[in-house]
């Protein structure tokens, strides 16, 4: 059986096994093919929901919920301060006590999971409040300074309702920091990924390419150049990966022989997935071609790691397979429709940046007078 490996940034598909020595029974046919195709799905549910919730925060007007936009210069540096980190993580592994790394790795993650998982379910949660719910605004604010010098560190603006659902997020936390069972695990991850699909922005299609195509050497060369990867995954314990028994038929909730996929390989092509979907809806064709294009190379990118996985017993870097898919499928559908101009040409302004806020306030002005000249007349 094969190492339980996972990639701390960008994560590899594989199949879990035993990690301490010991010898495990094989995992039935029904078990794999159960275990890959729960993790298929659950990769994809964080791409298509965040996908299509990016699109409402790109428009939103909540301080608190303003993405992140990555510009080509973040784009060529993030494979640089990827490999960075997770040499980092490996030394560290290797000179400090596993178990108290952990241990602070479990409270920041705890932390982190509890305000994700609380975003995320957020507005399912809504539909459920009765309408004479009292519900209460709150502003959390932070500033440095005084006077005229004074500047803003936090403006948080959330209500009764989110807190309740951080109440709920909380019971999750706690069981994953006291089980850390796979369930909870998922839970977490889901939120991570559905989160970052959702609230980091590419600006341009150029964008997305530098840094699909930067993390595509990068995993490439810390799965199959070293075992630095292996090292750290198999130390780190947090939920940075998706995981599903093969052994769950046989041993129930309790199973312990893990599949598992890392959170970048469904972030990383998310946020480019959920670019192209911003991109059809620019194009006001009402139609989603480039999305629906790109969501199906993901299916068949991941797809095909699985079964080539499956086939050598060996790690594979995901996004090997996942980058050419992702990139290559909607390029060419650009290609036959005449579009590529369009699809490298398409732009989205940085919504925290004060001068596209004021370009797209003149916009709006601009579009705003003219309607009512239309009426005037």
């Amino acid at each position: 059986m094969d190492s339980a490996v996972s990639d701390p940034h960008n994560g590899s598909a594989e199949a879990g096994g035993p990690t301490n020595g010991t010898t495990r029974p094989p995992s039935t046919p029904e078990g794999i093919a159960l275990a890959y195709g729960s993790l298929l799905l659950m990769a994809l549910l964080p791409i298509f929901f965040g996908a299509l919730r990016s699109v409402r925060c790109a428009r939103g007007k909540n301080a608190s919920d303003m993405p992140e936009t990555i510009t080509s210069r973040d784009a060529a540096r993030f494979p640089i301060i990827a490999s960075c980190t997770l040499l980092g993580l490996y030394l560290f592994f290797k000179i400090f006590s596993q178990e108290y790394i952990n241990l602070l790795l479990s409270m920041y993650f705890f932390v982190l999971g509890i305000l994700a998982l609380s975003h995320t379910i957020s507005p399912f949660m809504n539909k459920f409040f009765p309408a004479n719910f009292p519900n209460r605004q709150y502003q959390l604010l932070f500033t440095q300074g005084s006077g005229e010098n004074k500047e803003e560190i936090i403006n948080y603006e959330f209500d009764t309702k989110d807190l309740v659902c951080l109440g709920v997020s909380s019971i999750v936390g706690v069981w994953y920091l006291l089980r850390k069972h796979w369930i909870a695990n998922n839970l977490f991850g889901l939120a991570f990924s559905l989160n970052g699909v959702e609230l980091l922005h590419l600006n341009n299609v150029s964008t997305g390419c530098i840094l699909l195509g930067g993390l595509f050497i990068y995993d490439i060369f810390w799965v199959f150049g070293t075992n630095v990867m292996v090292t750290v995954a198999k130390s780190f314990e947090a939920p940075i990966k998706l995981v599903f028994p093969q052994d769950l038929l046989e041993k129930g909730l309790e199973a312990d022989n893990f599949a598992m996929l890392g959170l970048g390989d469904i972030v990383i092509p998310g946020i480019f997935i959920a670019l192209l979907l911003r991109f059809d809806i620019s194009l006001k064709k009402n139609t989603h071609t480039y999305f629906y294009t790109s969501f199906a190379a993901y299916i068949f990118g991941l797809g095909l790691t699985i079964f080539i996985m499956h086939i050598f017993k060996h790690a594979q870097p995901a996004l090997l397979y996942l980058v050419p898919a992702c990139i290559g499928f909607p390029v060419l559908v650009a290609l036959a429709k005449g579009e590529v101009t369009e699809m490298f040409s398409y732009e989205e302004s940085n919504p925290k940046d004060p001068a596209a806020v004021t370009e797209t306030r003149e916009g709006t002005e601009a579009t705003t007078s003219k309607g009512l000249e239309k009426k005037e007349k």
